[in-house]
């Protein structure tokens, strides 16, 4: 029993844990989570872990009940003895509320930071985090994974002679570099201004598209304004050929799915970090496995062995 693998699932995607679980050749504890009448969360491990390495699997997208199943998971397993704690958590909420850019807001992730650590965690894995400082906020070690080389594979045989990456915003254009760099693209850029949250205005383009089959990448798609906004502009006023937008985290709130309907996107390449189903809503979207690419993580932080392998 000692250092055993243990791999644990909250409620938020279950589906990612079974196939994580899968590709590690384990099966998920049993663990019984369940509601008190008036909606507070009630959860029990129903196996022994004492002296185990335990991962916790769960994204933390809305509700906030996603993030206090982590915590509580936390710290179950802690005092049922576990060796080691990993939370595992494909998409990190909070994220956009990464610093005091106004008067009077709090910093969001940095909270979830000290909530995850207070809980009991000593190890956090984490896919394409909105912004990568903060990595920073933890005190404890933190595995950063890129969506790259899945998302990369995809695209791996379309044809290079005409193909150009464009970021939609500038906090995107280091991830739309790297992406034209290994596609062998050109880069082209939209400068926005966002006046409040959800909103966006496009002011500038730089760059040239005219008559390419356009790739936009951005980390997270929200109501789709931006990157839908992004594709009409490379289509109407710049004359792209054709435009394929690509993201890792699909929120996909409001009003998104009949947005990208309505857009020139031809299709909308996602991970399953979180959990989508309303193919029938919107056609376009073709969503991409990360589980093989964390469980082997989960394996080398098992094993100890580097996971930085894993960015190449």
């Amino acid at each position: 029993m000692y250092n055993e693998l243990v791999v644990i699932s909250g409620t938020a995607h279950r589906e990612m844990a079974e196939r994580i679980a899968t590709n590690l050749n384990v099966q998920l504890l049993d663990v019984e989570i369940d509601r008190f009448s008036d909606g507070e969360i009630q959860l029990k491990i129903k196996e022994n872990i004492r002296g185990t390495d335990v991962f916790i699997i769960q994204p933390t997208p809305p509700p906030a009940e996603n993030m206090m199943e982590v915590l509580l998971l936390l710290d179950a397993v802690r005092r049922a003895s576990c060796r080691r704690a990993t939370t595992v958590i494909p998409y990190f909420g909070y994220a956009r509320q990464d610093r005091k850019d106004q008067p009077r807001v709090p910093i969001g992730a940095r909270l979830m930071a000290n909530l995850i650590t207070t809980a009991g965690a000593d190890r956090v894995l984490t896919i394409d985090l909105h912004a990568p400082q903060i990595q920073g906020f933890f005190d404890i070690p933190l595995d950063h994974l890129y969506s790259a080389p899945v998302l990369l594979k995809h695209f791996a045989d379309w044809p290079r002679e005409n193909l150009a990456v464009v970021a939609p915003d500038v906090g995107s254009i280091k991830m739309a570099r790297a992406f034209a760099k290994r596609l062998d693209a050109s880069l082209a850029i939209i400068d926005k201004r966002r006046p409040r949250a959800n909103e966006a205005v496009v002011m500038n383009f730089i760059g040239d598209v005219d008559g390419r089959d356009v790739i936009i990448f951005d980390d997270m798609i929200d109501t789709a304004g931006t990157i839908t906004d992004a594709a009409r502009v490379c289509m109407e006023k710049h004359g792209a050929k054709s435009v394929t937008a690509c993201c890792t985290h699909p929120l996909l709130s409001g009003q998104a799915i009949e947005r990208i309907n309505a857009s020139p996107i031809k299709e909308l390449v996602v991970s399953n970090t979180i959990p989508f189903d309303r193919f029938d809503e919107c056609p376009k979207i073709k969503v991409l496995d990360m589980a093989p690419l964390l469980a082997e993580a989960i394996e080398r932080i098992h094993l100890e062995k580097t996971v930085s392998a894993l960015f190449d």
